[in-house]
């Protein structure tokens, strides 16, 4: 609790201390106000008027109070007052209010030095201390009402306001006009009808605010032919018997009545300020399926609910029947559009045909969920989402949510022959990744760059080897730069996984020649890189147990050859290790899964179309997509809390990269020419000689052009710059930045226009 009392200083300025006489206050409130008041007198006295309204304060601070509700009001009521960032200077009360507002001081500290010139100071101060807080704030003039008190937003405005009347069987509604004049002590704003401010606002001194007032209707006029009509008529300041119709083509103007800036109020049953309406609501796997997999086949259920219940037959019959407007079902106001209602129970009925007779498909499900419709179905659009539902039922529902949380499954052990300890984030991808293999399910592995995808990725093999008796082999693709790299990280990590690397850099062509389907039949793992795999046609005749693809963006163009090859292989499972799943475009994500979860997003021009609508959308468009690839990509980043305080100080990997032709010719030139200067050399003289040519090799190692200084520095010559162009495009892709060292100087000025485009 704190004990805090008002005080007028002799110079006019209202403070805060703290005293033991003083009535006490909850701690928070207490803290709030302090911060307040050590801003100013006039910041102090906007928080209490404007923030603490319907708070229970001492007598003292409610008189304060009282003065900062009233300047609120006083702003409300400016004529300019709208979605503006500024506002006028709001005016002074006259001379006569401040008597009576001075007169009405209760006791405390400095009351004496109160004066009509003190409270015209006093808000004046608050009259900056909005100006500067609105401009600190960002926010326009109602935002930032609003963000102070939602019922701030409401003071000085006219209010449309629908209700029932079930006495009136002609007319079971009524409709009035109002405007908000104050706010009471509990932060209710006042109404009054707007017949009442002809009268509160006559005379040619109130005009311009009478006009303001009157403004916002005005608009919302121009927009609604029917609400024209009653202003022209005068209709508008009294009181109005409407029926089913009027009151639906006054729903169905709301958005540009609001717009207009005319405050709209439903009945109070209403949810949302909108009557019930019919829903098709539909529930996709609510049992377990005989198998797994993306076609695994899943139980379709629908039904026609209202607000969460379900409608008999003769209600729904009753629902198509009746002619658009509104009508009432189990004593609640029902909107009905025959057409839409009509037109979503044959889509879903069409649905739950195809599923009795073919089943749906665990991707068929998840497109359902996420408003996408069937793939490959022309004759199913997209469900209308304001007159159907479709939701997960309590298998899919579960499984879904163990996906998107994979720290709440069980414990899963790469066993004793894993050599390293995971990290928490890194054993729940592993955990993620397993379960995803159990369900015969693509999976995305996005965590950033850096996080350990390699060592997640050998930790799931290991598993997999544990607990499979019908071994079969695994095959990994990545960039030609990665292969020895994901050898040494085997190695160390998981040494007990039979590896065979099928490329030229780990092997003599004489020895690749020898490799079969039937040779890897015994093996773990089967490392390529996605070149050779074109060149490599007995790779896609083998039923891999899991085909894993490092930098997965490798395949975002669904036309290119290493796509349609990597597309062409066969697999129970498939992952895709990338830090940027989407590098320019939405495309790049549809080819990723066209690999991982073949159908999921549909063929190419069915994503398309799908994105364009969802382009259409005016709240959070993308949403659908997200939910629905959302269960198959697991991202971590580097600035999430919870992994940052897990991440030792400094990480550091290394990357092993191949000599070019040019680099290898060199190196073996140089390695050769060392060798003849050493036979005849010893002492001092031989360790110059052997500096001199590890310099030499270092340089060709860099690029043979900074050993020759031909000057042509191309990038394919060096596997270096082959290897960092890698790195830098990840980089690039995800925005970040990175430092690049080097020992020789003459390096950086090539990497200008090589990886800067300078």
């Amino acid at each position: 609790m704190m004990t805090l009392e008002p005080v007028l200083t002799p110079h006019g300025l209202l403070t805060l201390r703290q005293t033991a006489q003083a009535p006490a206050l909850e701690l928070n409130q207490g803290l709030r106000l302090e911060k307040a008041f050590l801003r100013g007198s006039g910041h102090g006295l906007l928080w209490l008027g404007a923030d603490e309204v319907a708070t229970v304060l001492p007598p003292v601070l409610s008189y304060w109070r009282a003065l900062g509700m009233r300047y609120m009001t006083a702003l409300c009521a400016l004529p300019s007052v709208g979605d503006g960032r500024t506002k006028p200077p709001v005016p002074i009360p006259a001379d006569g209010e401040l008597d009576t507002m001075a007169a009405a001081v209760p006791p405390m500290t400095g009351a004496e030095y109160l004066t009509t010139s003190v409270l015209a100071n006093l808000w004046q101060g608050m009259d900056a201390a909005f100006d500067a807080e609105l401009v600190q704030a960002k926010l326009s003039l109602q935002e930032f009402l609003k963000s102070r008190h939602p019922a701030w937003n409401l003071v000085g405005r006219v209010h449309f306001n629908l209700a029932e009347n079930r006495k009136d069987d002609e007319a079971p509604f009524a409709f009035l006009a109002t405007y908000t004049t104050r706010l009471s002590a509990e932060a209710k704003a006042q109404h009054l009808p707007l017949g009442k401010a002809l009268q509160e606002y006559s005379g040619a001194r109130n005009r311009q605010r009478l006009l303001s007032l009157l403004m916002p209707v005005q608009r919302a006029a121009e927009r609604s032919p029917w609400l024209k009509t009653l202003v022209n008529a005068g209709d508008i300041f009294h009181p109005l018997r409407w029926s089913p119709q009027q009151a639906l083509q006054f729903l169905k103007d709301v958005p540009a009545i609001e717009s207009a800036g005319v405050v709209v109020r439903m009945p109070a049953s209403w949810r949302m300020n909108h009557p019930a309406r019919p829903q098709v609501k539909a529930t996709v796997g609510g049992n377990a399926p005989s198998q797994l997999g993306m076609d695994a086949l899943l139980d379709f259920r629908m039904e026609v609910t209202l607000e969460g219940e379900s409608l008999s037959k003769a209600e729904i019959k009753r629902l198509l029947a009746h002619s658009d407007g509104l009508t009432l079902i189990r004593g609640k106001w029902v909107e009905v559009d025959h057409e839409r209602l009509h037109r979503t129970l044959e889509q879903f009925e069409a649905i739950e045909r195809r599923a009795a007779a073919e089943g749906l498909s665990f991707g068929e499900a998840m497109r359902l969920l996420a408003g996408a419709g069937i793939a490959g179905d022309k004759t199913a659009a997209p469900a209308d989402i304001d007159w159907s539902q479709t939701v997960a039922g309590p298998w899919l529902a579960e499984t879904l949510a163990t996906l998107r949380h994979p720290d709440w499954l069980m414990r899963v052990d790469p066993g004793q022959y894993f050599q390293g300890t995971l990290r928490p984030y890194q054993q729940s991808g592993v955990q993620w990744l397993y379960l995803l293999t159990q369900l015969k399910l693509g999976a995305c592995l996005a965590d950033d760059m850096g996080l350990g995808k390699t060592i997640q990725v050998l930790s799931l093999l290991l598993v997999i080897k544990n607990e499979d008796m019908a071994r079969k082999p695994c095959l990994l693709v990545a960039p030609a730069s990665l292969l020895a790299n994901w050898a040494a990280e085997i190695s160390r990590f998981a040494p007990s996984l039979k590896t065979v690397v099928v490329h030229p850099s780990a092997a003599p062509s004489e020895k690749l020649n020898t490799y079969s389907a039937d040779r890897c039949a015994d093996v773990d793992l089967v490392i390529t890189s996605y070149g050779f795999l074109m060149r490599t046609p007995w790779l896609e005749t083998i039923s891999w147990r899991f085909v894993v693809l490092d930098e997965a963006q490798a395949i975002k163009n669904p036309a290119a050859k290493q796509t349609k090859s990597v597309k062409r292989l066969k697999a129970e499972m498939r992952i895709a290790l990338t830090g940027t799943p989407i590098e320019n475009r939405l495309g790049d994500l549809w080819s990723i899964f066209d690999f991982i979860n073949p159908g999921l997003l549909g063929s190419s021009k069915e994503f398309s179309a799908f994105v364009k609508r969802l382009a259409d959308r005016p709240h959070n468009p993308y949403g659908p997509l997200r939910e629905l690839v959302r269960p198959y990509v697991l991202r971590r980043l580097k600035t999430d809390k919870s992994i940052i305080a897990d991440l030792p100080d400094k990480t550091e990997v290394k990357t092993f990269c191949p000599l070019s032709r040019k680099q290898a010719a060199l190196y073996q030139q140089a390695v050769a020419e060392l060798a003849g200067h050493l036979e005849d050399v010893d002492g001092i003289k031989r360790r110059g000689i052997v500096l001199a040519f590890l310099m030499r090799l270092k340089q060709i190692c860099n690029h043979p052009s900074q050993w020759l200084g031909d000057g042509a520095w191309n990038e394919e010559d060096s596997g270096k710059l082959v290897r960092l162009r890698d790195i830098a495009e990840v980089v690039a892709a995800r925005q970040e930045k990175a430092l690049i060292f080097t020992q020789f100087k003459e390096t950086t000025a090539p990497l200008v226009p090589t990886f800067l485009g300078t």
